[in-house]
């Protein structure tokens, strides 16, 4: 089974644990697309839901397949969020921002009851890391953050690459305007501290550790779908 069926494997059991009425935070990246368009054949069907999108490239997805939307101005408190992952460890502590959309994806996600993670079982990791972790910046000052950035990670035994995304020669540029340094640390064993030391840098807007906010994970793989919850 190749990936975009898994991704769509898992997306329909997503929109199975969708009640009408709900306020939902809608993710963003390639499995979160899936989600979106299986979600519109519900609405079509006569499910009521409220979306608010995670991305304006989720937005224009949405309002194509005639998902309804607000903004979180509108609705602070959200039901639920639907959201992929990059990796997902027994802890159910991710490493998202694969897209860019990592600053948006945390507020919504922070800002709802439950937070379920849909993504293909080549996701679980065992510990955190072999993806490289998208941290967001200001672009004031970028190189000091980046050394800060090096320096943080040294105080919790990490090192590796730091690389600014770029989009063919020019710096990537997220929905809120910063840059995103993608940092090549291979294991992470310990994320909180690693997430406390990142906070501490002022050019740092937001990382890609999203830690105590998934409450379940559905994963699709070759022999079917494993749902997994925090409990």
């Amino acid at each position: 089974m190749d990936a975009q069926a898994l991704k769509q494997r898992v997306a329909k059991e997503a929109v199975g644990r969708v009640e009408s009425g709900m306020r939902l935070g809608i993710g963003s990246g390639s499995t979160a697309e899936a989600f979106v368009r299986v979600l519109g054949e519900r609405i079509t069907g006569g499910l009521r839901i409220v979306g608010v999108p995670t991305s304006e490239r989720t937005a224009a997805l949405c309002r194509d397949c005639g998902v309804p939307l607000a903004t979180l101005e509108d609705l602070p408190e959200l039901d639920l969020t639907i959201d992929g992952t990059d990796e997902v460890d027994p802890a159910f502590r991710l490493i998202k921002g694969g897209g860019g959309a990592l600053l948006r994806e945390k507020i919504v996600a922070a800002a709802s009851a439950r937070m379920l993670v849909i993504a293909d079982a080549s996701k679980k990791v065992a510990t955190l890391g072999a993806f490289p972790l998208p941290i967001e910046v200001n672009g004031f000052g970028i190189v000091s953050t980046l050394l800060a950035v090096e320096r943080a990670a040294a105080l919790v035994g990490l090192s590796g690459e730091l690389r600014l995304r770029k989009t063919g020669d020019d710096p990537f540029i997220t929905d809120g305007g910063h840059l995103i340094i993608d940092a090549s640390f291979g294991r992470i064993p310990d994320p909180e501290a690693l997430s406390a030391a990142l906070h501490a840098i002022p050019g740092v807007v937001e990382h890609g550790l999203f830690l105590g906010l998934a409450s379940t994970v559905i994963l699709a793989g070759t022999d079917g779908i494993e749902v997994l919850d925090a409990g």
